[in-house]
């Protein structure tokens, strides 16, 4: 077995930050995700146990003053007895995230303000003198100094490749194709929060809740799904048809588990069911996304190699109503989260590289960036984390759909799954409305400057309606809009159609 062991600060006392480290794990491999690892805190040490006896990079939750509590990585480390001081190794992983992606930017010919030069010099320079300072104590304070300088950098530095990007972009369009969207869980907005979304999206997502649909199995009801294809035609949205199915359990209809025996019975009842609801709207629908978690379901399948069938299942079921459809297949937690806790063949990335490889022809590939929510979200993480990710995914060549959420409360809502918690770490001061805002503000342009990125959309639109991820809406379970969509109005008139 493989172990590697770290050095607590001193100063870590909080007994809420001491729980929050047993979330931390070993990543490897050419996309940089978890194994399974066992994270023990004893004492002042850290020991992370992984079946596998490799180098590899550590990630922990940690708290950065005025960052958040993020999902920090070290840079890699290879398995020795003595342990790691963990402050000294965060902020040399930030810094060699830093610095490598600076340089990587400037020698694609992207100008950067001269002040991050400065910025990254004075980070590195107190990261320098913690390493001076070892063995004392005060090395520990210096290293998380040099943690936060160096994130506060990255923060800035991406800030400015978004700008420069848009810049560029913005040289040879006015403004881009992107779509941006956002999933209508329930009803028809009403009011003047209508006039609202047409303002801020030029898409909608309208996912046909089989569980609505189809209460008793073979008895249909489409008035809501007609009801909101008819509104968003008359107020000339493009219509993204899905997530069909959620690989997750969400909206399947409690019938069908006395319905199925064995996979394959699933499956036919599955594509019966996305056959059906394709053909009743091919004409007015051109875009669908057939699955969200194609590589994470909890209900489903339990092996990768099932879950690639069955998403291959489904998207027969389409072709066979129209092969000119688009299709989008949803990933979730695309930095793999899940991975730390179960043993699985495959991580997202691996999961996506094989599903294509099969020669589904996808229109995009949905990665979801819902951030600080389990179980279904990713831990949270900073803007160049985000890039890296983002970026990695695009290796795969086809375009992809960015769905991104972020809480504006932890408190539990009636309308909320009641199965999802936020408490996945925090952006900046926490889970508030103005954080929600500031979160929307950097992490939609990041997505919507990204070349690749054909489709930019909103988890949900109200909190009022039935929702997956806790108080991620746009509008409150009050009816009141809230701040983020401020921003995003701002985005698209700034870049989109």
């Amino acid at each position: 077995m493989g172990v590697m062991i770290f050095q607590l600060p001193a100063n870590l006392a909080d007994e809420q930050a001491r729980h929050d480290l047993e979330r931390s794990s070993v990543t490897g491999g050419q996309d940089n995700m978890p194994y399974p690892t066992d994270a023990n805190v004893e004492a002042e040490r850290l020991v992370l146990s992984r079946g596998v006896q490799e180098s590899g990079s550590m990630q922990v939750p940690w708290r950065i003053p005025g960052i958040g509590q993020l999902m920090t990585s070290s840079a890699t480390l290879m398995e020795r007895p003595a342990p790691y001081h963990l402050a000294i190794e965060l902020a040399r992983g930030k810094l060699n995230q830093v610095r490598g992606e600076e340089a990587e930017w400037s020698r694609g010919g992207l100008l950067l303000p001269n002040t991050l030069a400065t910025e990254i010099r004075e980070a590195t320079c107190t990261f320098t003198r913690a390493l001076m300072r070892l063995p004392d104590p005060e090395a520990a304070t210096l290293a998380e100094r040099a943690l936060q300088l160096a994130c506060e950098t990255a923060h800035r530095l991406v800030l400015a490749y978004t700008h420069r990007v848009f810049d560029l972009r913005h040289e040879r369009q006015t403004v881009f194709d992107t779509a941006l969207s956002c999933r209508l869980e329930g009803n028809v907005p009403g009011g003047a929060t209508a006039e609202r979304f047409r303002e801020s999206f030029n898409t909608v997502s309208l996912p046909f809740s089989w569980r609505q649909i189809e209460p008793i199995r073979g008895q249909f009801s489409w008035e809501v799904s007609d009801r909101l294809v008819s509104w968003a035609h008359a107020k000339g949205l493009k219509i993204i048809g899905g997530p069909l199915v959620d690989f997750g359990g969400r909206n399947l209809p409690d019938w069908l588990w006395s319905e199925v025996s064995d996979l394959s019975s699933l499956s036919s009842l599955i594509a019966g069911y996305v056959e059906t609801a394709v053909r009743r709207y091919q004409s007015r629908i051109r875009t669908w996304q057939i699955t969200a978690g194609s590589n994470c379901a909890n209900v489903l399948a339990s092996h990768d190699e099932e879950l690639i069938w069955l998403t291959l299942r489904l998207a027969d079921a389409v072709r066979r109503v129209n092969p000119q459809l688009e299709l989008i297949v949803g990933i979730a937690q695309p930095w793999g989260d899940y991975l730390a806790e179960q043993e699985r063949s495959k991580t997202p990335f691996i999961f996506a590289d094989d599903l294509l490889r099969t020669g589904i022809k996808l229109a995009a590939l949905e990665l979801e960036v819902i951030m600080t929510v389990s179980p279904r979200g990713s831990y949270c993480r900073d803007l160049l984390e985000t890039s890296r990710m983002l970026d990695l995914y695009a290796l795969l060549g086809v375009p992809l759909q960015v769905t991104l959420g972020y809480p504006s409360s932890s408190s539990a809502t009636p309308t909320s799954d009641p199965d999802q918690r936020v408490n996945l770490g925090y952006w900046r001061g926490g889970y508030f409305e103005e954080t929600q805002a500031d979160w929307a503000s950097v992490f939609a342009a990041l997505a919507i400057c990204k070349p690749y990125a054909r489709i930019v959309q909103w988890s949900h639109w109200s909190d009022a309606e039935a929702h997956a991820f806790p108080n991620c809406g746009l509008i409150d379970d009050q009816g009141r809009e809230k701040s983020a969509l401020r921003e995003l109005i701002k985005l698209r008139t700034e870049h989109l159609k």
